[in-house]
C-alpha cells in the first residue's frame, strides 16, 4: 500500500510539473502566465521607476511607453527578432520581415533612386513605438484600401497579446481591436510558422501558408485587390490555375527557366497558400493553390517600398541596395536564384524573361 501511495504521489507530481511547465510556456497562448512581464501596478519597483520614460505611467499600466514598445522589448532583437539593431544587418528571416527597415533613410533602388530617396515610412507597417525610434506613417493617414487609422497602428492591431488559438495570435472574426478602433470581419488565416526561438527561413523551412491570408489582410485593407467594378488589379486570394502553377514549377531562375521540378519548386521568397503546405514542404503549387497578399509582400516590413519581398523597381535582383545603400535583399536568395543575372521574382509566376537578352 505504501509503495502504491508513493507511485500515486510521483505520478501526481509529474502531472503537476507538466501542467505547470505548459502554463509557463504559454506566456501568450490562450493563458498568460506572467502578467508582470508586460504590466506594472504602480510603475515602481525597489524604489525605481519601471518605465523612466513614462514617470506618470500610461493608460494600459504597461512596463513601457506604448504597447508596441512593450512587445519589442522581448521580440525586438530576440524571440523572433523583428527589430534588428542595424538595418544593414537584420536578424535571420523567419517570414514576417523586420521593422528595422522603417528606420532607413532611403529604400529606393529604382533608376535614380540615390537622388530620389524613398524613406523607411514606405517599408511596411509603421508602428507607434517611440522608445524604438518608430512613429506612425507620415504619409498615409489610414490603411490603403481601408479606414484603419495609421496613428493607432501597432503590434496589438494585428496580434492579441493575451492569446488566441490562431496563427501568431492574430485576431479573428468578430474581434474588436484596440477598444473598438476596428472590428475584424474575416477569420484569422490558417498557417504554421517557424519557431521564434530558432530557425531561419529557407526553401525547405518556412512559414506554411494554408489558407485565408488575403481575406484576413482585408480586415484593414478592404477590397484593395478586388477586381470588381472593372478595375484591373492583381488577383489575391484567388487560385493560381494550371498555367501559372506550371510556370512556377518550371521556373528555376533566369539561368534555368524551364528546368524546375514540381517536387522541389517551392521558393520561400515567393510563397503561396495550399492546405497541404507544411513548414518543411518543398513542392510547388497545384492549379488549386492560392496567390495571396504575402506572395509578394512581407507582413511587417522589408528593405523595399510597399513591404515587397523583392524590390519591384529593379531589373536585376543583384541591383538591390545599390542606389539606396540599404540592405541587399538578393542576399536572401540561394542556388540558381543567387545568380547575378537573376531578374525580378515576378517571373516565378509570370515568366517574361525567356527572350530577354542576358549577358551570360
Amino acid at each position: 500500500m505504501r509503495n502504491h501511495r508513493r507511485l500515486v504521489l510521483i505520478a501526481a507530481a509529474v502531472v503537476a510539473l507538466v501542467w505547470w511547465g505548459s502554463q509557463v510556456a504559454a506566456f501568450h497562448d490562450e493563458g498568460v502566465a506572467d502578467c508582470a512581464g508586460c504590466h506594472t501596478m504602480h510603475n515602481s519597483q525597489d524604489g525605481a521607476l519601471v518605465d523612466p520614460d513614462s514617470p506618470n505611467g500610461n493608460p494600459w499600466l504597461l512596463v513601457d511607453a506604448s504597447p508596441s514598445d512593450t512587445c519589442l522589448n522581448c521580440h525586438g532583437t530576440r524571440l523572433g527578432a523583428v527589430f534588428a539593431v542595424d538595418p544593414l544587418t537584420p536578424a535571420p528571416e523567419k517570414g514576417g520581415g523586420n521593422f528595422i527597415f522603417l528606420t532607413e533613410d532611403n529604400i529606393n533602388d529604382g533608376h535614380g533612386g540615390a537622388t530620389n530617396p524613398i524613406v523607411g515610412d514606405a517599408a511596411g507597417h509603421n508602428l507607434d513605438a517611440p522608445g524604438h525610434g518608430l512613429a506612425p506613417d507620415a504619409t498615409l493617414t489610414s490603411a490603403p484600401g481601408g479606414s484603419f487609422p495609421a496613428s493607432q497602428l501597432g503590434c496589438t492591431s494585428c496580434h492579441d497579446p493575451h492569446g488566441t488559438d490562431a496563427f501568431r495570435l492574430l485576431y479573428g472574426a468578430g474581434r474588436q481591436v484596440q477598444d473598438g478602433v476596428a472590428t475584424f470581419l474575416n477569420p484569422a488565416p490558417v498557417a504554421e510558422g517557424l519557431s521564434i526561438f530558432f530557425g531561419t527561413e529557407s526553401d525547405s523551412s518556412h512559414t506554411a501558408y494554408q489558407g485565408g491570408m488575403s481575406a484576413w489582410c482585408g480586415n484593414c485593407h478592404g477590397d484593395f485587390h478586388d477586381e470588381a467594378g472593372g478595375r484591373l488589379e492583381h488577383p489575391s486570394g484567388s487560385t493560381l490555375g494550371g498555367s501559372i502553377a506550371t510556370a512556377y514549377n518550371l521556373y528555376n531562375g533566369t539561368i534555368d527557366q524551364t528546368g524546375g521540378v514540381a517536387a522541389t519548386a517551392y521558393l520561400a521568397q515567393v510563397p503561396f497558400e495550399d492546405a497541404a503546405n507544411t513548414t518543411g514542404s518543398t513542392a510547388g503549387p497545384t492549379a488549386g493553390s492560392t496567390v495571396m497578399c504575402l506572395t509578394c509582400h512581407r507582413a511587417h516590413a522589408s528593405s523595399a517600398p510597399d513591404a515587397g519581398r523583392w524590390d519591384f523597381a529593379v531589373t536585376f535582383m543583384f541591383e538591390d541596395g545599390d542606389e539606396s545603400g540599404s540592405f541587399d535583399m538578393s542576399s536572401l536568395l540561394v542556388g540558381n536564384y543567387a545568380n547575378q543575372n537573376q531578374r525580378s521574382l515576378c517571373n516565378k509566376c509570370h515568366n517574361q524573361d525567356e527572350f530577354d537578352h542576358n549577358p551570360f
